[in-house]
């Protein structure tokens, strides 16, 4: 007897499915698993470090496109799915609800595509934004609030003539 292998479902099957199971109606509990999950987040100095390895790579990488992800979403289940989506597609996150990516503009659009898609699904106030941004706006960043000096990372060196 053979045993028949069970398809692989896409993001967006088994965010229908987990609809169809009642979860757009579910109590928002926040479960160990999410807790767990952010407890885990890299501290920020290395969270930046992963950020500057993309920022790095982009000149080599002339097709690829630098973006953020950003999101508010009350629902912690679908929260955390799209977080692990994102982090499967190679995302990184900077913060809990701060992606950013540099990927060929193909995989951008089918990320939009499919978080659309999954946001469409269900009724919520629930916002997702996409910033495209360039090595320009990269270099002229600023942080408030943590002692990282960003120019630095970023190699940002000014010149001054006498």
């Amino acid at each position: 007897m053979t045993k028949k292998k069970k398809k692989e479902l896409s993001f967006v099957e088994k965010m229908r499915l987990l609809k169809r199971a009642g979860m757009e109606n579910a109590k928002q509990i926040e479960s160990e698993e999410t807790t767990a999950k952010e407890s885990k987040m890299l501290p920020l100095e290395e969270r930046l470090q992963e950020v500057l390895g993309i920022y790095n790579n982009q000149k080599k990488h002339p097709n690829r496109m630098l973006y953020f992800i950003m999101y508010d979403i009350e629902n912690d289940k679908i929260r955390t799915r799209i977080s692990k989506y994102l982090e499967d597609k190679g995302c990184v996150r900077v913060q809990k609800s701060i992606f950013f990516a540099q990927t060929e503009r193909s995989l951008f659009n089918e990320i939009h595509e499919t978080l659309r898609e999954i946001q469409d699904m269900y009724q919520n106030d629930d916002s997702l934004f996409f910033v495209p941004v360039s090595t320009d706006q990269m270099r002229s960043m600023k942080i408030v609030g943590r002692s990282v000096d960003f120019d630095l990372i970023m190699d940002n060196k000014n010149t001054l003539f006498f």
